[in-house]
């Protein structure tokens, strides 16, 4: 499913024009962007949890030369799926 389907589902599911279904997931993900950045976590009972970790720095291979290089420490977001939509996927 992509975004414009899951636009249009929403819209299907609320009753919502399909623009204010658009403008409804816009603002739910920019909100859970501004969250992760603000190295906060969003907890969504039932469904899951989104955070950030740190990946620490480490040593790597470059393919085309087989080269050592360091790779340095990158932020990651994570999702954890809740115990109902774990359940669901079963």
């Amino acid at each position: 499913m992509n975004k414009t389907e899951l636009i249009d589902k929403i819209a299907e599911k609320s009753g919502l024009k399909k623009a204010d279904s658009k403008k409804a997931l816009e603002a739910a993900l920019e909100a859970i962007k501004e969250a992760l950045v603000a190295d906060d976590k969003v907890a969504l009972i039932g469904f899951g949890t989104f955070s950030v970790t740190a990946r620490p720095a480490h040593e790597g291979v470059n393919p085309s030369n087989g080269q050592k290089i360091m790779i340095a420490e990158k932020k990651i977001a994570k999702f954890k799926a809740g115990a109902e939509l774990a359940d669901a996927l079963k």
